[in-house]
């Protein structure tokens, strides 16, 4: 893998929490227009800049595009990002909590950043990524990417002539590459927050020693691949940007010791692949396609063992969780069931047809439900693991949908033998959190 740092530009250390937000993608134009409501230096004004319009305004109108590059503008002069003098790689770490509870301490003494419960942080490096390794496939995809999504992401990192997002990679881990980032965390962050609404903790710091920026870019150079864990779109749109800027250039003499310019290379955040956290992504169901519960059940006892759940405490849903791979848990009638499939059902040696997404799509959505195509059938909806499997029966119980499946979450052993083998995931198989954070470091690409 080529990589290079870069001269990042950033919010100042006391601004960081007013600055960064979450991700364009995860939440919608009102959603994003309250949460910046009173706070100019919301991230928002410039990655959802539809919000600086009236309500209902058309995000892909020439003006929001404008919009967003004269905001980015006014901050670089309000000082609310500045960039490093040097070129710099920066490590970014992520705290979820994975048992206990989801909320911070109230105190606001020195506890204040402390997470209540079990927490899992994982570590990533801040790099520029080169655009020929993902336009040569050494940057690999497990997802199929849309073009009027690439071309929004395309339009925005043109008029804005920056990464204002990064992408999300995993890379095979290197214990040389831990220590080093062990090495870099002793030190005092520079960032060490804990964003609303989610409660994960973001922590950064800066990479200021050449001589780990060299070790780093050497070592980079020894991984064979990386691997997209989330932001397919702005991975695609980063570096077809990147590619026309290249085009467009003059072809100009290689000098002795130059690097390539800034345009060849684009912003992400690589995680060792043993840190990353997959939850499951989940399903629900506005009808049974015409049969009763009992007719529903009787027909699922084809391909699957099915057995009752008891839940025993009403807001404790561990106990009805999927216990491993090909094992579901179905909500149905106010009842838990569990799901798993029997043997030759599916084929272990399919990389595809051994994930837990193609045995439901196959076997439950398409035979029983007639749901054929997951991107455009409306009497489905997918429900990220992050809001529990309280959500799906919620939403059943309400009446908004007559059925819910939860999956076990796949490996990201899974994910790369997909991406290795050239293979692209079912839709709505992966969901990774914590997503990273938007605003903590932006990329110019001149």
């Amino acid at each position: 893998m080529k990589i290079k740092p870069f001269r990042g530009i950033r919010p100042p250390k006391e601004l960081v929490e007013q600055v960064s937000s979450r991700p364009y993608d995860v939440l919608n134009s009102e959603e994003a227009r309250q949460e910046a409501a009173g706070n100019e230096k919301s991230l928002y004004h410039i990655i959802k800049p539809e919000i600086n319009f009236e309500p209902g305004t058309d995000e892909h109108d020439p003006r929001v595009y404008e919009a967003a590059a004269e905001q980015f503008k006014l901050f670089k002069k309000n000082n609310w990002l500045v960039q490093d003098a040097e070129e710099k790689y920066y490590v970014y770490a992520q705290s979820i909590v994975e048992s206990g509870e989801l909320r911070v301490e109230s105190s606001p003494e020195v506890e204040s950043k402390k997470l209540k419960g079990t927490v899992k942080t994982q570590y990533g490096l801040v790099v520029g990524a080169w655009v020929d390794d993902y336009l040569e496939g050494r940057i690999k995809k497990h997802e199929l990417t849309r073009r009027d999504k690439e071309e929004d992401r395309m339009k925005h990192v043109r008029v804005l002539n920056a990464n204002m997002e990064p992408v999300f990679f995993a890379y095979p881990h290197r214990d040389d590459l831990d220590a080093i980032v062990a090495e870099v965390t002793k030190g005092e962050p520079e960032y060490d927050f804990v964003a609303a609404p989610e409660g994960f903790r973001h922590t950064f710091w800066v990479i200021n020693d050449k001589t780990m920026i060299l070790q780093i870019t050497e070592i980079f150079a020894q991984i064979p691949a990386m691997y997209i864990a989330d932001g397919h779109h702005r991975s695609a749109a980063a570096a077809r940007v990147g590619e026309e800027k290249k085009n467009l250039s003059p072809a100009l003499p290689t000098r002795e010791g130059e690097g390539l310019p800034e345009y060849e290379f684009f912003m992400a955040v690589c995680f060792p692949d043993n840190q990353l956290n997959i939850i499951d992504y989940n399903r629900v169901v506005k009808d049974l396609n015409g049969l009763t519960e009992e007719e529903f059940l009787k027909a699922l006892e084809e391909d699957f063992e099915i057995k009752n759940y008891e839940l025993k405490n009403q807001n404790d849903f561990s106990e009805v969780k999927p216990k491993g791979l090909h094992n579901f848990s179905l909500y149905l009638g106010g009842k838990w069931y569990s799901l798993t499939a029997k043997e030759g059902r599916y084929n272990d040696a399919d990389p595809i047809g051994v994930l837990d997404v193609t045995i439901s799509s196959n076997l439950i959505l398409d035979k029983i439900l007639g749901i054929k195509d997951l991107r455009s059938d409306k009497r489905i909806d997918f429900v990220g693991g992050i809001r529990g499997l309280g959500e799906l029966q919620r939403r059943v119980d309400s009446g908004e949908m007559k059925m819910a499946l939860a999956l076990y979450p796949v490996t990201m052993q899974q994910i790369i033998d997909i991406a290795d083998s050239g293979n692209i995931m079912p839709p709505k198989t992966t969901w990774f959190e914590p997503k990273l954070r938007s605003g903590l470091v932006v990329h110019e690409l001149d």
